[in-house]
């Protein structure tokens, strides 16, 4: 088999973070030795993430076998699972905001026809559905556990609880049509195809308030993997995650940068 090299469009900081989660993971089980060390650990799982390297393809690569493969990957994958934060949790950022946006995708899966389930009559196909919470400019706050396909959106919101979170913040959230009926802080456009002008002048101004959820859509399909998923329907959800978890890590880091700058303004320069 030919090896070439290739290239992860991920930063290198997102490297050192997931290293970091791994070593840490290996200090705590006690591990004496690896076939790789945690930095090519990591990179094999971003490979994997964000690209979607097979497993034989990753086996050739690394030169180790395909079951070490499939056993780093799922270590990885669980221990960035593991820092997702929970609906509670990202409710302590989400009390912070102007408002929210709520939107849910489906996540398509390889299932047969008798997998009725999994299939979505809106999408035409067999899926997971993943409910996403974002702040006002797009960025991603929350992903929902995966459910079956043929879970409508509303359902998959009040099952997660998402309704009734901002209503207890007193948060509003924009939503689409799917979402009729969930009142509370639930916003949504008005149904109908003659609708009377200041009706349609409120779609419009909703629809643009909307709009930047789909770059949290685009956050999480921009990894490879979530956009066909071959796998248990019940490993799902920690594939999703994957994503909550470096979203979070770069607004840390992003609020601890912030906070370093107005600290060595409100200190000024310092003379020798």
């Amino acid at each position: 088999m030919l090896v070439y090299p290739s290239s992860i469009d991920l930063s290198s900081r997102t490297l050192r973070f997931l290293t970091g989660q791994l070593t840490a993971r290996r200090q705590k089980i006690g591990t004496r030795w690896r076939r790789l060390p945690a930095a090519r650990q990591a990179l094999l799982a971003l490979a994997h993430l964000r690209c979607g390297d097979t497993y034989a393809q990753l086996a050739a690569g690394f030169d180790i076998g395909i079951a070490t493969v499939y056993r780093y990957i799922r270590e990885a994958v669980e221990a960035l699972a593991a820092l997702a934060p929970s609906l509670a949790e990202a409710m302590k950022t989400i009390r912070t905001k102007a408002f929210v946006i709520l939107d849910g995708t489906l996540l398509p899966i390889d299932r047969i026809a008798a997998d009725t389930p999994y299939y979505s009559g809106k999408h035409k196909r067999h899926g997971m559905n993943v409910q996403v919470l974002t702040d006002p400019f797009g960025r991603l706050l929350w992903a929902s556990p995966a459910l079956p396909g043929s879970t409508h959106d509303l359902t998959a919101a009040r099952q997660h609880g998402i309704i009734e979170a901002p209503a207890d913040a007193e948060l509003k959230c924009w939503a689409d049509k799917a979402y009729q009926g969930a009142g509370g802080p639930v916003r949504v456009p008005f149904r109908g195809h003659r609708l009377k002008r200041w009706k349609r002048r409120h779609n419009t101004t909703h629809a643009k308030i909307r709009c930047p959820g789909e770059r949290a859509m685009a956050t999480i399909k921009g990894w490879r993997l979530p956009r066909k998923l071959r796998r248990s329907t019940n490993r799902i959800t920690d594939v999703v995650r994957p994503s909550s978890s470096f979203t979070t890590h770069q607004r840390e880091v992003g609020k601890g940068s912030i906070a370093l700058a107005n600290r060595q303004t409100l200190e000024g320069p310092h003379h020798g």
